[in-house]
């Protein structure tokens, strides 16, 4: 199963997209911008840890899946 996280930033990114402005619009709108990459998640949520733990709970990504996402992250600069 392919990672969604890296799809969404690979792929767009492989399309021209400016990775930066990747980045502006994950932080600026998260929800959007992971309905956009086709993960189902529901507008309410509105902290990473509840989006993280549905996207877990509802089986959209897994525990590998949010590690190597995790790890990406973490190299781009995200704080924990």
């Amino acid at each position: 199963m392919a990672n969604p996280f890296y799809n969404a930033l690979g792929g767009a990114a492989l399309g021209g997209m400016n990775p930066a402005n990747l980045l502006q619009q994950l932080r600026s709108n998260p929800v959007s911008f992971l309905k956009q990459a086709g993960l189902n998640v529901p507008d309410n949520l509105n902290t990473p840890d509840g989006i993280i733990q549905h996207l877990m709970n509802s089986g959209q990504v897994s525990q590998n899946q949010y590690n190597r996402a995790r790890q990406m992250a973490q190299r781009l600069g995200f704080k924990q």
